[in-house]
């Protein structure tokens, strides 16, 4: 299965749904509210004393058009054909503002993994991946509380990474912790 997007799309949830799917499923987690955010830089001037590992989100593909989120440590320099090697897939690239719009309902700077709960794919023919593959890195997994965006950029959602595994099951997506450590690139 390719990652082209079923011809009507259901809307993207909001905060709130996702807020209303996470108390559902019994996950502790705290938001805090902040201006928005586009970079990490930006995230990392305003976020202050926030505990927790900070986190980044990118949506790339392989040159078989399956999607993926790798969700990383905030400063993690990630080297794109190593990745790949990891993955065990072909050339990888950054996926365009539009497919991840079409995809996970989100934009740009709102990249998070908590997205996989508007990741609606369509059955996928025997063998073949619809959904957004999530990949989490291994030391970020290790913290006690994790941050993402919940949707939207003007927020900050932290929880604990079993908890994220949680969501992330009840959302149909089995993520995969990789050792990115084993990716990164010294710039």
């Amino acid at each position: 299965m390719t990652d082209e997007t079923p011809p009507s799309s259901p809307a993207a949830a909001t905060p709130d749904a996702l807020f209303a799917r996470l108390d559902g499923l019994g996950i502790d987690y705290e938001t805090h509210h902040h201006e928005p955010v586009f970079t990490v830089d930006e995230a990392k001037h305003l976020r202050g004393a926030l505990p927790g590992a900070h986190c980044k989100s990118l949506f790339i593909r392989d040159k078989k058009k399956i999607c993926f989120l790798v969700v990383c440590l905030e400063d993690r320099r990630l080297d794109m054909k190593a990745l790949a090697g990891l993955l065990d897939c072909g050339r990888l690239s950054f996926g365009s503002a539009d497919r991840l719009r079409q995809r996970l309902g989100v934009t740009p700077g709102s990249v998070t993994p908590f997205a996989a709960i508007n990741d609606e794919a369509p059955e996928a023919p025997a063998g073949a991946v619809a959904k957004v593959q999530i990949v989490l890195d291994q030391e970020m997994m290790q913290a006690a509380l994790v941050n993402y965006h919940p949707l939207i950029n003007d927020m900050t959602t932290a929880l604990s990474p079993d908890s994220l595994l949680r969501f992330l099951q009840s959302t149909g997506h089995e993520a995969r912790i990789v050792d990115l450590a084993a990716a990164s690139r010294e710039d």
